[in-house]
C-alpha cells in the first residue's frame, strides 16, 4: 500500500506526475540502511526531480536538500516526484544498476510505469490500483481541488488553504508557482507535484 496511490486527476494531467520512492522491509533488512537511502537520494537528485523528501525529515521545500541528505534513518521512505516518463526510466535504470537492496515504488499511469521499467530492464513485481473514494462522496470539494488535495497522501494539504491560494492568485499576490510551492511545502513526505498543481491552479483562477 503506497500513499501515493490516490491521485485525482484526468489521463491528461497525471501523464506528468510519476513519484519514485524507496523503502527497506522493516522486519527485515531495515538495520542499517540509512547510508543507503543516502545512495538513493544522491540518484534521484541526479535526475533533477521537481520535489523530494524524506517522510522522517520533511520536503525540500520545508528543510532543505541537506537536512533531508544528513537525516535518513533506517526507517526511512525518500521520495522524488518527476513529470518525465523518460527521466523516470533512466532513474530506474540507475537504480536496478546499483543494486541497494531497497523495495523501489513507482506511482503514475500503469501503462507509462510498465514502459519505464522495461527501458530500465526491470520487470514489475506488483500492482496496486485505488479503488476510489467510497462513503458520502457530496461532501467532498470539487475534482479540481481533489485533484491538488490527493497529491499528498495523508492529507495535509487543505481543501481551504487550496481554494485560498487560487484567490491569492486571482488577486496577483501569487503566481501560480508560489502558490504551488506554499502548497506543497504542507506534504511532509515530499510526494506533492508542484509543476503539477502550479498548471491546475492555473487553470482554476481563469
Amino acid at each position: 500500500m503506497t500513499h501515493s496511490l490516490h491521485r485525482h486527476g484526468t489521463m491528461e494531467n497525471l501523464q506528468e506526475d510519476y513519484v519514485v520512492f524507496a523503502i527497506a522491509a522493516q522486519t527485515v533488512n531495515a538495520k542499517g540502511k540509512a547510508p543507503v537511502f543516502g545512495e538513493f537520494y544522491k540518484i534521484v537528485n541526479k535526475y533533477n526531480p521537481v520535489f523530494s523528501g524524506d517522510m522522517k525529515t520533511g520536503n525540500i521545500l520545508a528543510v532543505g536538500l541537506e537536512a533531508i541528505a544528513n537525516g535518513h534513518q533506517d526507517n526511512s521512505i525518500v521520495h522524488a516526484v518527476y513529470t518525465d516518463k523518460e527521466v523516470v526510466a533512466q532513474v530506474l535504470k540507475e537504480l536496478k544498476e546499483a543494486d541497494l537492496g531497497l523495495s523501489i515504488v513507482v506511482s503514475g499511469l500503469l501503462d507509462h510505469v510498465d514502459a519505464c521499467c522495461n527501458k530500465a530492464g526491470i520487470e514489475r513485481h506488483t500492482i496496486e490500483h485505488s479503488l476510489g473514494i467510497h462513503g458520502n462522496a457530496k461532501r467532498l470539494p470539487n475534482d479540481q481541488v481533489l485533484e491538488i488535495s490527493t497529491m499528498c497522501g495523508h492529507g495535509m494539504v487543505a481543501f481551504n488553504l487550496i481554494n485560498h491560494m487560487v484567490d491569492e492568485i486571482k488577486a496577483g499576490g501569487k503566481t501560480p508557482q508560489q502558490a504551488a510551492d506554499e502548497l506543497a511545502a504542507q506534504c511532509h513526505c515530499g510526494i506533492v507535484n508542484p509543476a503539477r498543481a502550479a498548471a491546475l491552479l492555473k487553470l482554476m483562477a481563469e
